[in-house]
């Protein structure tokens, strides 16, 4: 039972509340039916220090090998999308960090009537996904058309080799780099003359529902100048529960925790100062960590903040349906919903 539950997990990518069942453990190399010198060989360069199936392995001489579906990831093609108009490219944000990101202009832009802007956070685990994966790519294709809004999803660095709170530290200095476009003078052309940053929202699934939240409580702690962040769109969010998750430990070395506040946010002393005056929840009723957006949603109302919060359920779904499962007919209706929360005044 617990293998088809974590079977069932890694085909659906549901990378996230599956962590309190993971195992960390040390396992020797299979044994080969060849020579005792190739055997020696192979013990050195292949021995598993750490496995947390299906997200990776980690081996004593210090590489990564990611699991399953993702490990090879399967990128789609910048350009001009023929079934809903996008155009699409990418964008280097800092050629220090190497963290990149995609843009997604819906069609008949024009540079005299800007578009909300949506800065997007991708799932995966903290440790696999990218913007550049075409599941990722294509439900933001539909985002971007349904809601006519401008998308830049982030290519934040990865755990483990990049521990966290790595991802949340790009991400920050992401939308950093997207402010200096405030006042059209930025280095992107579709962000100076395309984007309304009045009105900006942050929106990320799973593990980037979890760095939208910490980039927001960033934005409004620190004042951050330019951009006015006017909701939170978090969809189907990871956070810390009962039993803290071996898998998050490894890749966060430095996490207090019960008392972490990237996983816990009740706990952040700066959560009533998060920018925002809205906020929509997302879960599915099949999700693995449906109670933990529930809970996000009830701590959000209690926490001081004074925004509004929205909450959308998604009837009969699994995590992240509307990236793993591009044929659910589930996902027009969220997506409008989505698209209606961006548009509202």
């Amino acid at each position: 039972m617990l293998f088809t539950v974590l079977n069932f997990l890694f085909l659906s990518y549901n990378l996230f509340d599956s962590f309190s069942l993971i195992i960390s453990s040390v396992q020797p190399p299979p044994p080969f039916s060849l020579s005792h010198s190739h055997l020696a060989m192979d013990s050195s360069t292949n021995e598993i220090t750490h496995e947390f199936p299906p997200y990776f392995r980690v081996y004593k001489d210090g590489r990564v090998e990611r699991l399953g579906r993702v490990a090879v990831p399967d990128p789609a093609p910048t350009g001009l999308d023929p079934k809903t108009h996008v155009q699409t490219k990418d964008v280097v944000v800092s050629s220090e960090s190497g963290v990149s990101a995609r843009l997604f202009l819906p069609k008949n832009s024009h540079p005299d009537h800007k578009l909300p802007l949506v800065v997007h956070y991708h799932g995966g685990g903290f440790c696999k996904g990218s913007p550049f994966d075409r599941a990722f790519h294509n439900f933001l294709l539909l985002l971007t058309a349904e809601a006519n809004a401008i998308v830049i999803s982030v290519d934040y660095r990865l755990a483990p080799e990049h521990p966290l709170p790595t991802a949340h530290q790009d991400s920050w200095a992401a939308l950093q780099w997207i402010a200096t476009h405030s006042n059209g003078q930025g280095p992107d052309p579709w962000l100076n003359e395309y984007a309304d940053f009045g009105r900006v929202f942050l929106a990320g699934e799973s593990a980037g529902a979890n760095i939208a939240h910490y980039v927001a409580v960033q934005a409004g702690a620190t004042e951050l100048i330019g951009p006015k962040i006017v909701g939170l769109l978090i969809m189907h969010p990871f956070f810390g529960g009962k039993e803290l998750d071996k898998i998050y430990s490894y890749m966060c070395p430095t996490s207090t925790g019960f008392s972490d506040p990237i996983l816990y946010p009740e706990l952040d002393p700066n959560l009533s100062r998060m920018a925002g005056v809205k906020a929509l929840v997302c879960v599915a009723e099949k999700d693995w960590l449906r109670d933990r957006g529930v809970a996000y949603s009830e701590t959000l109302g209690k926490s001081g903040w004074g925004g509004a919060v929205s909450f959308y359920d998604s009837e009969g779904e699994e995590h992240a349906f509307f990236v793993l499962n591009p044929g659910s007919e589930k996902i027009k209706p969220l997506t409008k919903v989505m698209a209606d929360f961006i548009n509202q005044d």
